[in-house]
């Protein structure tokens, strides 16, 4: 809701624990929740503008007239909701074929068709190469300049700033290929060049059902 021109597809997982009619009401029940808690969001950017421009003394407030009128112009288009059986391998080639369909699609992501400039590409094939390596551990977790040292001694790269690599990192972190917290003071230095570790890391402490799981134990 916060960033500009969002293409969100919802998707509904445990399929396989609904029958066919109860998938079918779940998909519309979501669906008009999420119409409703959209339109609710723009009756109440409207509403807080309104009191702001109607103050006393509204010169206080621009601030925050600003910043809600930059909320107030983000769009946010929301898919088609997709239902699938996660134990099943051919509903997440469905849902995978999905999600590269609406990506190409130039209306939703008018930038799909801007081309990168070839050292986006060398980066990356070198950035793959360094996580595949035997020396790289299993977190894959390295330091930023660390990360620039090693690109640096590819022979290609070897003019690669430190500005640039910025660049090309926010790409892969957007694309998936790595993880980049750049916004996180304590994180911003380090690259996590194997994604599915902070998975791993993520489902030992984010559990399903967990105080159920704390309270039957005796």
């Amino acid at each position: 809701m916060r960033v500009p021109n969002s293409v969100v597809l919802p998707v509904g997982t445990h399929v396989d624990c609904c029958q066919a009619e109860e998938v079918k009401k779940k998909r519309h029940d979501i669906m008009a929740k999420i119409t409703a808690m959209l339109a609710e969001r723009k009756s109440n950017l409207a509403h807080f503008i309104n009191n702001l421009e109607g103050s006393e003394e509204p010169e206080f407030y621009v601030d925050q007239w600003e910043r809600l009128k930059e909320m107030e112009s983000c769009t946010l288009t929301i898919l088609n909701l997709v239902a699938v059986n996660c134990t099943d391998h051919r509903d997440i080639k469905k849902l995978e074929a999905t999600i590269l369909e609406h990506v190409k699609n130039e209306e939703l992501f008018p930038e799909v068709v801007r081309v990168l400039p070839p050292v986006y590409r060398q980066v990356e094939a070198a950035i793959v190469d360094i996580a595949q390596s035997e020396e790289m551990a299993d977190h894959g977790m390295m330091d930023l300049q660390y990360l620039l040292s090693k690109l640096s001694q590819c022979e290609h790269l070897a003019n690669l700033g430190r500005e640039l690599l910025q660049d090309i990192l926010r790409y892969l972190h957007r694309i998936g290929l790595l993880v980049w917290y750049e916004e996180i003071k304590q994180l911003e230095s380090t690259v996590f060049l194997q994604p599915t570790f902070l998975i791993t890391m993520f489902k030992l402490l984010v559990r399903y059902r967990l105080v159920q799981q704390l309270e039957s134990i005796s």
